[in-house]
C-alpha cells in the first residue's frame, strides 16, 4: 500500500472533495461510511471516498484502488499505486478554479452557487463507466443511480483486495455484455437493462467507442455518443462533460431547464440543440459546463 497527501493550498484555487464527488456528476465513487449522497454535499470530505480505477492512458497502466479524504487542509490518500497522478486526473486537481470562475459570467445566481459550493470541481470519470451511469440516470434520484452502479460492480465486476478489504471494479464492457437482460433487471435497472447490455456489447465488439468522441468537435462528439442505445442528447452531454473534457457542454436536465425558465428565459429556443447552444453562450462558452454543474448542485439542494 502506498500513502501520501496533497496540500490543498498547492492547487490552483480551492477544492472541496465532498462537493465534487457528491454533486451528481459521478456515480463511480463510494463512501466508506455508507453515507454517499445521504447528506448535503458541502464543505466536507473527511470521510474516506473510494473507487477502483481502470488503466488510464497516459496516467496509469494498471487498475488501481484509490482512497482519499480531505482533512486539515490536505487530501490524504491510500492506494495500490502512486495516487497523485490518478487523483489529479479524476478530480481535475490541475484545473485553475479561479480562472474558471473568472471565465463565467457575473450573474447573481451563479455568484450564490459558486460561493455556496466553493471548491467544487468537475470530475473526469472513465468513459465506459460514465456512459453506463448516465444511461441509468433517467428519472432517477442521484442516490438510486449510485446504487445501481455499486450493485453492478458487486455482482459482475472483478473483486480487488486492498489493505485487508475487498473492493469491486466497475464491470468491463465484456463483463456486462455477457450478462442477460434478466440479470440486469434483477439489479432494478428496469427498462434500462437492455440499453446497458446493448451498449456494453457495442463497446466490447468494437462497434463503437465512447472515448473516440474526445477527438471530435463538440457537436460531432455529441452525435457520436448518441449511437449508443439509450443515449440521447442530455446523456451524451453528461458523458462529454464528466468524462471527455468538453467543459463547454451543458446537459439540459430538469434542474437546468428550471434555471433557464427562472433566470434565462430568452435561452429557451424550443429544441434541445438550440437551447443548449444559447445557454452555453450565456454561461460563458468555454467553462459553461462548470457553471452548469454549480447551478445543478445549488438548485438540487434547495439553494434558490
Amino acid at each position: 500500500m502506498e500513502t501520501g497527501a496533497i496540500p490543498v493550498d498547492d492547487l490552483a484555487g480551492p477544492f472541496d472533495l465532498q462537493a465534487t464527488v457528491e454533486s451528481g456528476q459521478t456515480y463511480l465513487w463510494d463512501r466508506a461510511d455508507g453515507g454517499m449522497y445521504a447528506t448535503d454535499a458541502a464543505h466536507g470530505g473527511s470521510e474516506w471516498y473510494e473507487t477502483v480505477v481502470p488503466p488510464v492512458e497516459g496516467v496509469s497502466d494498471e487498475r488501481a484502488v484509490v482512497r482519499v479524504r480531505q482533512v486539515d487542509g490536505r487530501l490524504e490518500w491510500e492506494a495500490t499505486t502512486d495516487a497523485v497522478p490518478l487523483l489529479t486526473h479524476l478530480l481535475r486537481l490541475d484545473d485553475d478554479l479561479d480562472a474558471v470562475r473568472a471565465g463565467t459570467p457575473d450573474l447573481a445566481v451563479l455568484d450564490r452557487a459558486f460561493e455556496r459550493y466553493r471548491g467544487l470541481r468537475l470530475v473526469r470519470d472513465p468513459p465506459f463507466g460514465c456512459l453506463v451511469s448516465f444511461i441509468c440516470s433517467a428519472q432517477m434520484r442521484v442516490s438510486r443511480i449510485h446504487g445501481m452502479q455499486t450493485d453492478m460492480a458487486a455482482a459482475f465486476g472483478d473483486p480487488v483486495t486492498f489493505d485487508g478489504g475487498t473492493y469491486h471494479a466497475f464491470p468491463t464492457p465484456e463483463q456486462l455484455a455477457d450478462r442477460t437482460e434478466g440479470e440486469l433487471r434483477d439489479l432494478s435497472l428496469g427498462y434500462r437493462a437492455p440499453y446497458v447490455r446493448r451498449t456494453a456489447e457495442m463497446v466490447a465488439t468494437g462497434e463503437a467507442d465512447p472515448a473516440a468522441a474526445a477527438a471530435m468537435p463538440y457537436e460531432e462528439a455529441r452525435e457520436h455518443l448518441q449511437r449508443f442505445v439509450g443515449v440521447g442528447e442530455k446523456v451524451a452531454d453528461c458523458v462529454l462533460l464528466f468524462s471527455l473534457d468538453f467543459l463547454e457542454a451543458v446537459p439540459l436536465d430538469t434542474w437546468i431547464r428550471s434555471a433557464i425558465a427562472d433566470h434565462f428565459p430568452d435561452c429557451d429556443r424550443g429544441s434541445y440543440a438550440e437551447t443548449s447552444r444559447a445557454i452555453r453562450e450565456r454561461l460563458g462558452g468555454r467553462y459553461a459546463g462548470y457553471a452548469q454543474t454549480y447551478l445543478f448542485h445549488h438548485l438540487r439542494t434547495g439553494g434558490e
